[in-house]
């Protein structure tokens, strides 16, 4: 028998970078802690780049019950970054590695005397190196034992607990779509002579050679995972005569990509459209129970996806299992991300290998990702490429059924040899954001196509932020404005839907999450380019378009703007997001109008005081109260200058003769003067936005893009305050061009 022991409770934690001979003796006086546990819950959220990253130790004494069993395995199923393990003073194993489980066996080193003590300890360590990914993103490195610890407790003859983090078993269906089919490979790896194999009330009996077997199953009228529409779930299990077991769950399902007509599953068109997501939480960091992981599944399932982008790493098996159950297709990859390590190939192996072993047997999973934007701070250069043949390599060796992709970066030119390794590509792009406008998306992907007919590409990711206490009637890019970012998303919609051949398509972000560089758009330690927000409580206007677009199962109407209550002006545009084809408002009881359409509804209505509104279609309404003020709500806007700039700067005579902040980048690098102003200012901004913008403030191809734009667009983007931007200005009107 194979009994399972969760060890959470318990747990002494020490914060300091000790010898293991003092945490062993200082444990006592650590800190209780249970399982999940991040020490970087409020000092990873709170902005400064400066959450705590180095060694920790965890301490916990083992009962005798605890260790009851023939064989003694510990599992830690997420220990980040790295790990030590110790038993009774003795180093086991160590793990390099922030997001996969890993095993070691405990037998040998146990005190199993009336009298004895078994001691654990893990020292685990999340600071700077240049051997483990991930070192440079836009997101926190959270350090901890941060998922759950286990004892295993296995007879003498049992299935294969240490390699890669392995389920031990293994299944490989593969569906005749014709004929209704699926011959099902089940594979083993155990130290016992043979194995009973059962799928679908079938049983076969296989021998086992040099420690694996494998037996097929044919299953004649499959039943097909298909999706959100029918995720249907076959077990297949494996057993010894000793009594160990192992059981997964599989579904029949196949996969395909094609230049023009997108994704397909089972043989149909199925466009992939969903959003990406961060294992963490306001106040929680990554320590997730599996309520939270379930809540979020619920928010996914309420937007209406159909697949999701599990960013940017391995995430929780529990959250695999709700992929598989609700029908998410899952695009699953490693931290290899932002900058190559010279030092860091063996570890983006490793990784791979794990991610793929230990999750190979999700349906849900389509393809795997061999790394995120690694050219925004990198060359590509032959260490680089490869790397990435090395790692499209192995991903083909352990999964053969299974496409490798890869997110690049908007800077990546599109004839660079990196987008050649991988199966099938997708592109993160922010024109509209970060810079550009909003019609260059549509541009890129137009020209990709054209140039590059028979390959596969996506979206991998796009997105602006907002902060729902920010809004505003007029909004503009680098607003944080609520309504600036539900703008952005209806274009970008609109863009996606008439380009069917994009094999996929990723929200950055469902949820706000945790960037603790960031200082930004009125919060500390936050990307906010979410749908939601950090803490799940408020979903943005934005969330209800792509409900809207989305999820047809729920008849729903929803008022944009319910947060923008003050309003200083004589006519205002009421927003409507619904599912239905028609829409009909009113203000104050009385009627104001019917649109037929798809998603978008606006009405205008004239201010005079305070006015109820109130949306409805058939059964569905929503209603939200606004008023009429006599100036603008300061509390509403973030960037104040941002908001003047336009009017001071036409009211000024600036002469021509000199520069000014509506010179583009470029101009002014190009004058030595006015360049070393220029240079001076932008390496202020770089060092306010944290590691990420100095580790890509150098790429050549963004460079590009931005010496195209005007300084006075850049700075509003940034946020500068109006009397930097009027100084800036003043200094460059002494310039002569």
């Amino acid at each position: 028998m194979r009994t399972i022991t969760n060890i959470n409770a318990n747990w002494q934690f020490l914060k300091a970078e000790i010898p293991l001979e003092k945490a062993l003796s200082y444990a006592s006086q650590g800190e209780t802690v249970n399982l999940p546990h991040t020490w970087n819950a409020v000092d990873g959220q709170d902005g400064g780049n400066d959450y705590h990253r180095g060694t920790c130790w965890y301490v916990r004494r083992l009962s005798t019950e605890e260790i009851e069993g023939e064989r003694i395995f510990l599992e830690i199923n997420g220990a980040a970054m790295s790990a030590e393990v110790y038993l009774n003073g003795r180093k086991l194993t160590e793990h390099r590695g922030g997001y996969s489980a890993f095993r070691v066996e405990l037998t040998d080193g146990l005190d199993r005397s009336s009298e004895g003590e078994n001691v654990l300890a893990v020292s685990v360590h999340n600071e700077d190196n240049d051997q483990v990914y991930p070192q440079k993103a836009d997101f926190t490195f959270y350090g901890g034992l941060y998922r759950a610890v286990n004892l295993i407790a296995v007879p003498e003859e049992h299935f294969e607990l240490g390699r890669d983090g392995t389920p031990g078993i293994k299944v490989t269906p593969a569906v005749d779509l014709v004929r209704k089919t699926a011959v099902v490979t089940v594979e083993s790896w155990q130290n016992a002579s043979e194995v009973t194999y059962e799928v679908n009330g079938e049983t076969k009996t296989a021998i086992s050679e040099d420690g694996h077997a494998q037996a097929e199953f044919v299953i004649d009228n499959v039943r097909l995972w298909d999706g959100v529409e029918d995720p249907y779930l076959y077990t297949a299990s494996a057993r010894l005569s000793s009594g160990d077991e192992v059981s997964t769950r599989f579904g029949c399902r196949v996969f395909a990509c094609d230049p023009e007509k997108g994704f397909l599953l089972n043989g149909r068109s199925y466009p992939l459209r969903g959003v990406s997501r961060h294992q963490d939480l306001k106040g929680k960091g990554n320590a997730l129970s599996y309520e939270d992981h379930r809540a979020d599944m619920e928010i996914i399932r309420e937007i209406g996806a159909n697949t999701l982008r599990l960013a940017h790493y391995q995430h929780a098996q529990e959250f695999y299992d709700l992929c598989d159950e609700n029908g998410i297709v899952v695009w699953a990859e490693i931290p290899y991300i932002t900058m190559h390590m010279a030092n860091g190939r063996e570890n983006t192996l490793s990784q791979m290998r794990e991610l793929i072993t230990q999750n190979y047997n999700h349906p849900s999973i389509a393809v795997w990702g061999l790394s995120n934007e690694i050219t925004a701070a990198s060359p590509v250069g032959e260490d680089l490429l490869e790397n990435h043949r090395q790692l499209n390599a192995l991903c083909h060796k352990l999964d053969p059924t299974r496409l490798t992709t890869m997110a690049n970066v908007f800077m990546l030119e599109t004839d660079s040899p990196i987008l050649e390794i991988p199966d099938i590509n997708s592109y993160n792009l922010y024109f509209g954001w970060y810079l550009g406008e909003l019609i260059q998306n549509d541009e890129f992907f137009d020209e990709y196509h054209a140039n590059y007919p028979d390959r596969c590409i996506g979206f991998s990711e796009y997105g602006a932020d907002a902060n729902p206490a920010f809004h505003s009637s007029h909004p503009e890019r680098g607003d944080y404005t609520e309504e600036y970012q539900a703008l952005y998303h209806e274009h970008m919609l609109k863009m996606i839907e008439a380009r069917p051949y994009l094999w996929a398509t990723h929200v950055w972000n469902l949820f706000d999450f945790a960037a603790d560089g960031r200082d930004e758009g009125g919060k500390h330690g936050e990307n906010q380019k979410g749908l939601v927000t950090f803490d799940r409580k408020v979903r943005k206007d934005a969330f209800y378009l792509y409900k809207a677009a989305w999820n047809r199962s729920e008849a729903f109407v929803h008022l944009c703007g319910k947060r923008y209550v003050n309003r200083a002006e004589e006519e205002t545009e009421i927003k409507v997001y619904s599912n239905q084809p028609s829409v009909s408002l009113y203000a104050d009881g009385a009627f104001v109008g019917t649109q037929e359409g798809r998603t978008v509804f606006t009405f205008r209505i004239p201010m005079s005081g305070e006015h109820e509104i109130r949306a409805v279609s058939g059964d569905a309404e929503d209603r939200m109260t606004i008023r009429r003020v006599s100036e603008p709500d300061e509390s509403y806007i973030f960037n104040k200058a941002a908001a003047s700039v336009t009017n001071w700067f036409d009211a000024e005579e600036n002469d021509p003769a000199c520069f000014s902040i509506m010179d583009t980048l470029g101009e002014l690098r190009a004058h030595p003067k006015a360049g070393a102003v220029i240079e001076a200012m932008m390496a202020k901004n770089t060092a306010e936005r944290g590691d990420v913008a100095e580790a890509v403030k150098d790429n050549p191809a963004l460079q590009r893009m931005m010496a195209r734009m005007t300084m006075v667009s850049l700075l509003k983007q940034a946020g500068t305050d109006e009397e930097s931007i009027r100084q800036l200005n003043r200094i460059l009107q002494g310039i002569k061009k």
